[in-house]
């Protein structure tokens, strides 16, 4: 079990896995760290990313939106824009993609002043995947193996953040559908299938 406290705090999870190792900290441990490190910080840093793209209202259809201003002069808007979510692994790494979803169906391609789209322009070349953590797949089939208490507060801390960043996406979008194994799921399902060797379909496109 690891201490939920810990699982939230990433220096602690460092510096435990540092008192661990008595200081030689594998490089698989540290490119997952740093890797995440660099995600706990997507928001609060000018850093940048699609994550941030999307979430500016600048690059919205206000007009499909219905936006408006408030007492207050803050935009607003009306109807929130539709969004699917879809978790991604390869065999080395996790990502977060995002589609707009127009009329009722998710949009794998560009769009371009669409009156029907929520984005004034939609490129899934800069804008489909929201972020992504390097090597965790990698980190997680090494926890596998051989985990210890840091190991596996990183990866519980990996869960607990895309978590946290799908809910500041929540407070802005409506989310129509999240696709995919959250990290809990997918190393629940990387567990159950690693002695049959059938775990070639957790990895998706």
């Amino acid at each position: 079990m690891v201490d939920t406290s810990l699982a939230s705090d990433l220096k602690q999870i460092g510096a435990l896995k540092k008192k661990i190792t008595w200081g030689e900290v594998p490089a698989i441990f540290q490119m997952s760290y740093y890797a995440l490190s660099e995600l706990d910080g997507i928001l609060k840093h000018g850093f940048e990313s699609a994550f941030r793209t999307v979430l500016n209202v600048n690059h919205w259809n206000l007009k499909l939106l219905g936006a408006y201003q408030d007492s207050k002069g803050n935009l607003q808007v009306k109807v929130k824009p539709q969004i699917t979510l879809k978790h991604v692994y390869n065999e080395e790494s996790y990502e977060l993609h995002c589609f707009p979803m127009v009329n009722g169906e998710r949009v794998h391609y560009a769009l371009h002043e669409s009156p029907d789209c929520p984005f004034i322009h939609w490129t899934p070349e800069t804008m489909q995947m929201l972020f992504r953590v390097k090597n965790l797949v990698n980190f997680i089939s090494y926890a596998f193996r051989n985990a210890d208490e840091a190991d596996l507060a990183l990866i519980k801390f990996a869960h607990v953040k895309i978590n946290e960043l799908i809910g500041r996406l929540g407070e802005s979008f409506e989310i129509v559908d999240v696709i995919g194994y959250n990290v809990a799921q997918f190393c629940k399902e990387l567990n159950a299938r690693k002695n049959s060797g059938n775990y070639q379909e957790l990895f998706t496109n």
